[in-house]
């Protein structure tokens, strides 16, 4: 018996070189990207302050994403996500104005380098976008409060461009539980299960990452049209509340939808999962027993005693794996979470990195055609799907 590697004489560039070809003729569609968070929080919107077309990894705090290297990586179609961040439970109308802001940006990030972007809305934007050379474009809502509880909200972002909303982020809503909060719901309110009927009836993507299992269930139960989970891994690799347990993975399945598998650190890796609540746990103790001046120092002087651990790429392809295993290829993308986390798996450091993961899939097995699959046919296809349903139920709300 040889390696599969020693067996074929083949190197690394002979793998690079096929994935290159996979994606040249399907576009690579990343479901989670937090750069619009990082103009947000860096310099307030000032998009002439943050350079995507230069090379942003030599900055002092470097960022994970700009045009180098999202071109180096080979990417077609990013969804680009406007967060805003959630601090207690539910949602205010200042979150409907930040959510818009965020989408602003957007779109002014598309116009600023036309060349390299361009928005997206449908399946069909995105091929006709790739065939050109550019990126395609698109916006995906992190966090059900957004909406502030109004439909009349929700419809309004998706004509804005928004083509998916996450139900929740890290805290509930008023309609939604999510999966690092407290149980309020048992999964969706009344009023959430209308919210999945008039994201089906507009044609807007589910998204299921960041949800409580119940959350989970109760919207496989109830939509029509197929979800996404935007950046989640696998809770039978890493059981973190974030990854998604193996039952849900055959709803998913059966509802023909798509997990994006992300590369967070503490959602792909055990060990880095660890790491992070021992280190909550010396917060809490420190807070109980020194001044609060104190506490940030001794906190640093212990993240530099015992330093965080990385996941590498071959953990990300292990989630994967371990879908395809469960229940096939067909139900597989890629949700990176670049600049929305700390330092990524080694390997899969930035943007530039994709062609990587898919060159170890294809020394794991996996067929070109596999890797067509999870780079954006499966999305794809789930957008379409979504987009048809959106065409049958358009006779007016639920």
């Amino acid at each position: 018996m040889c390696f599969y590697l020693v067996c074929q004489g083949l190197g690394a560039d002979d793998f690079l070189d096929r994935v290159e070809k996979v994606l040249k003729a399907t576009p690579l569609i990343d479901g989670h990207n937090d750069i619009p968070w990082q103009f947000r929080r860096r310099v307030n919107n000032d998009l002439g302050q943050l350079d995507l077309s230069t090379d942003l990894s030599l900055l002092k705090n470097p960022t994970q994403t700009d045009i180098p290297r999202l071109r180096h990586g080979l990417l077609g179609g990013q969804f680009w996500s406007v967060y805003v961040p959630i601090n207690e439970y539910g949602g205010t109308p200042e979150h409907v104005q930040q959510v818009i802001e965020q989408i602003d940006v957007v779109y002014r990030m598309t116009s600023m380098y036309a060349d390299t972007f361009e928005m997206a809305y449908t399946a069909e934007d995105i091929e006709r976008i790739h065939s050109k050379g550019k990126i395609a474009s698109l916006i995906g809502i992190e966090g059900g409060h957004a909406i502030n509880d109004s439909l009349a909200v929700l419809r309004r972002l998706y004509q804005l461009g928004a083509r998916y909303m996450t139900l929740t982020h890290s805290k509930s809503v008023r309609w939604a539980d999510s999966a690092t909060d407290m149980v309020r719901h048992e999964g969706l309110s009344e009023f959430g299960e209308r919210v999945i009927r008039e994201m089906n009836r507009l044609g807007m993507m589910v998204d299921l990452s960041h949800v409580s299992v119940a959350t989970m269930s109760d919207a496989l139960a109830i939509t029509k049209a197929p979800v996404i989970f935007s950046h989640s891994s696998v809770y039978q690799v890493v059981p973190h509340v974030r990854n998604v347990p193996d039952d849900i993975l055959n709803l998913v399945a059966q509802n023909k939808g798509v997990v994006m598998v992300t590369f967070f650190p503490s959602y792909v890796s055990e060990e880095t999962w660890m790491y992070g609540v021992n280190l909550e746990r010396e917060r809490a103790r420190l807070v109980e027993q020194f001044p609060a001046g104190e506490v940030s120092r001794m906190l640093e002087r212990w993240r530099s005693e015992n330093p965080a651990p990385r996941p590498t790429l071959y953990q990300v392809a292990d989630h994967i794996d371990h879908i395809k295993t469960i229940v096939g290829v067909d139900y597989i993308g890629i949700g990176g979470d670049y600049d929305g986390m700390p330092a990524g798996p080694i390997g899969l450091d930035d943007v530039s990195t994709y062609p990587k993961l898919f060159a170890e899939l294809l020394k794991r097995g996996y067929s070109e055609k596999d890797l067509a699959k999870i780079a954006g046919k499966n999305i794809l296809r789930v957008m379409r799907a979504v987009e048809k349903k959106a065409k049958e139920l358009s006779n007016g709300p639920s």
